[in-house]
């Protein structure tokens, strides 16, 4: 990961970042902490290896990882643009988002680095975003079909989906099939 914020070594510590406001940071670190060890749970994989399915419902990896982008995709679209995704948004992601059968027919045959590329992609430009954010933004509430929740729980959210998924990417990786 070309993490522009914390360096590796840094990655254990939840402190303050310059450019950014403290709860926004600390948020970050804990975000960064994340993808760090998500991308190291796919590390060194090949294309073989990233396609993968250990049945007929599971996902790849390749596919895991693209739906952690876009996860943080339409997070920033929800929370940074205050909109939801138009339809030509929903057509470029949905395989990636909903995953299933659909994920298992169209997310197949690209190496890591096309994978890391996304995901450092959509990353980078919520790093972006967040220096024009302060803490008040993070406590801005919506109300999404009943459930009332605030930016601080969407973003929080996206990493606890990530750490879900970096589960799942870890217990296929432990099942690849050796040849």
């Amino acid at each position: 990961m070309n993490n522009p914020i914390i360096p590796n070594e840094n990655l254990g510590l939840v402190k303050d970042i310059p450019g950014y406001t403290p709860n926004i940071s600390r948020l970050i670190c804990m975000m960064n902490y994340a993808r760090v060890t998500t991308i190291g749970s796919a590390r060194g994989l090949t294309i073989d290896e990233l396609d993968y399915l250990h049945d007929e419902k599971s996902n790849s990896i390749g596919a895991l990882l693209l739906h952690i982008a876009s996860t943080d995709n339409l997070y920033r679209i929800l929370t940074f643009e205050e909109r939801d995704m138009t339809k030509e948004e929903i057509e470029k992601w949905k395989a990636s988002s909903d995953l299933g059968d659909l994920g298992r027919k169209e997310i197949k045959g690209n190496d890591l680095n096309y994978y890391l590329e996304k995901l450092d992609e959509e990353r980078n430009i919520i790093y972006e975003l967040l220096k024009n954010k302060n803490d008040e933004w993070l406590y801005k509430e919506s109300n999404e079909e009943g459930f009332k929740s605030n930016n601080h729980y969407a973003w929080f959210h996206v990493f606890e989906d990530e750490i879900n998924h970096r589960g799942q990417i870890s217990w296929l990786r432990k099942r690849l099939k050796k040849s």
